[in-house]
């Protein structure tokens, strides 16, 4: 019988008596730290956190049996690690008697590392303890439907979120994007600093890419809420603009939503985002073929978002943003809203021109004939369109070159008749404006005078648009793009009178609109000249 006893495997010692065993190594770790020489302040905040552990220990018993199984396993291997803890903690402070010698520095090395040891075990078993009370509170409590219980569980989720333990975080995370999905108001309701900070820690490259995965999904759906500035001053940016270049799709997509929404905060995070390497994984994500729609949108908007600061602007065209913008307006494969973006991001590109070559760079790009042919194809979606169109013009009227660079360019590149059709076609009264003072602006420059002759079309809507009850801010720029017409071209004339401009110039010029007379008498001055012309013969 004792052989046969001395074979059978020993029991393993209950989380009830490895609280015991530890509480009888403080008192010893405590005697041992007090007794050591060198290094008070650090010796002295040792001594603070082995108070703080053992009067904690108590509180930790007394809700063992609330826990649950994996609360229990979770109790076990952080109590393991505590008793390691203060076996390292004992021998270091035995060593340092004085008077001490060599070593100083590593010595302090040791010391500094079982500091952080031990207060990282500190909080996770003040986080344990809490989480017993909670087991405690809810078994007094009635029951509940799946909603109130998903709310009942958040602490001890976001206690869970806090513990250093990775399994632990794991778990943690996977409750909480659970109970977003069945009521995100009230996990958003409940996050704090000292949450939001556990979530923030768990998207650096220390955690395994599941883990990281998962974090930026939570942070993601949070972003989109109340907490967006929590999460800036938490530091969530510079983490998720690492995981936007990352070779995770589902983290990449998550960090550009992310992105998306804290971009939108202020002008600081959007600056942390380009100060910090965020442009050229946002870049990359537009410029993917047949890539990931949501990332693709949310990178655009994101873009969208730094570009209202114009001291930003000329560090996105460095990064090609300007190609990017324009191509993703005339792709097949990119959707609605990421256009959107794109259009309100040369919009903003193209603000505030003051002689500086970006605007100019835009209209290089092809911008202009980009954003006409989606403006054709969206007539729903027209605004950011129609004033980065708006900002062109003001870029072309008013470049040193813009007699013939600027308008050159924009002709060769197409973009008459697009705005031809713009002005005839659109439903947006705003769209066919901006296209006709943009056709005043190319008119001046001949080659481009020409091709609007050619078109019929385009001469008769311009005598449409001189008819002062059907419109009243296009007149003057229809009246400027037939001068510049009318100037050059005899059967372009005689069109005009034959659509009866004549009639509707008149009564312009008695409004005084500016050039109505000056068109009226070349108008009219040809035909007298037709007329004596005739007599003569």
């Amino acid at each position: 019988m004792g052989a046969h006893s001395d074979l059978s495997p020993a029991r393993e010692e209950t989380v009830v008596e490895m609280v015991a065993r530890i509480g009888g190594m403080v008192p010893a770790a405590l005697d041992a730290v007090r007794a050591a020489a060198g290094f008070l302040g650090r010796w002295k905040a040792i001594v603070a956190n082995l108070e703080k552990l053992w009067a904690c220990l108590p509180i930790l018993s007394s809700h063992l049996g609330q826990l649950e199984t994996y609360d229990n396993a979770l109790c076990r291997e952080l109590l393991q690690s505590v008793a390691e803890t203060l076996a390292v903690t004992t021998d270091i402070a035995g060593r340092c008697r004085a008077p001490l010698t060599a070593g100083k520095l590593q010595l302090r090395s040791s010391i500094d590392a079982m500091a952080v040891r031990l207060d990282v075990n500190l909080r996770d078993c003040e986080l344990l303890a809490k989480i017993g009370e909670l087991y405690n509170d809810a078994s007094s409590s009635p029951p509940l439907d799946d909603t109130s219980t998903c709310v009942q569980e958040l602490p001890r989720l976001l206690a869970w979120l806090q513990m250093s333990h990775t399994e632990a975080k794991n778990l943690a995370l996977d409750g909480l994007l659970q109970a977003l999905h069945q009521d995100e108001k009230s996990v958003v309701s409940i996050l704090d600093d000292a949450n939001v900070s556990a979530m923030v820690q768990l998207l650096t490259a220390s955690w395994p890419m599941v883990v990281r995965e998962k974090a930026a999904t939570m942070v993601c759906h949070v972003a989109g809420s109340c907490c967006k500035d929590l999460l800036v001053s938490q530091g969530a940016l510079v983490p998720l603009i690492r995981l936007a270049g990352s070779s995770s799709v589902v983290g990449r997509q998550k960090a550009a939503v992310a992105l998306h929404h804290l971009s939108s905060t202020s002008y600081s995070a959007a600056w942390v985002v380009m100060s910090h390497g965020g442009i050229r994984p946002l870049v990359e994500m537009c410029r993917q073929k047949r890539g990931d729609s949501v990332s693709q949108s949310a990178a655009a908007g994101t873009l969208r978002n730094i570009s209202v600061a114009s001291d930003f602007r000329q560090a996105l065209a460095d990064h090609g943003t300007v190609r990017v913008m324009v191509d993703l307006l005339g792709r097949d494969d990119a959707v609605l809203e990421s256009k959107e973006h794109a259009a309100q991001c040369l919009r903003n590109l193209t603000a505030g021109y003051n002689g500086d070559e970006l605007p100019q760079a835009v209209l290089s790009e092809g911008a202009l004939r980009a954003l006409l042919l989606y403006l054709g194809d969206n007539d729903n979606t027209h605004e950011a369109a129609v004033y980065a169109i708006h900002n062109l013009v003001r870029v072309i009227s008013t470049s040193s070159e813009g007699d013939t660079t600027m308008k050159r360019l924009a002709g060769e590149q197409g973009c008459v008749p697009l705005l031809v059709r713009t002005m005839l076609e659109h439903e947006s009264k705003d769209a066919r404006e901006v296209a006709v003072e943009m056709l005043a602006s190319l008119a001046t420059y001949p080659p481009n005078a020409k091709e609007m002759n050619k078109d019929d079309k385009c001469v008769a809507g311009l005598v449409q648009l001189l008819d002062p009850i059907r419109y009243s801010t296009a007149n003057k720029y229809a009246i400027q793009c037939l001068l510049s017409l009318a100037s050059t071209n005899k059967r372009c004339r005689k069109l005009m009178v034959s659509h009866g401009a004549n009639g509707h110039l008149r009564r312009l010029s008695d409004l005084n609109v500016q050039g109505a007379t000056e068109l009226l008498h070349r108008l009219e001055g040809g035909r007298l000249r037709s007329l004596f012309s005739s007599s003569k013969q």
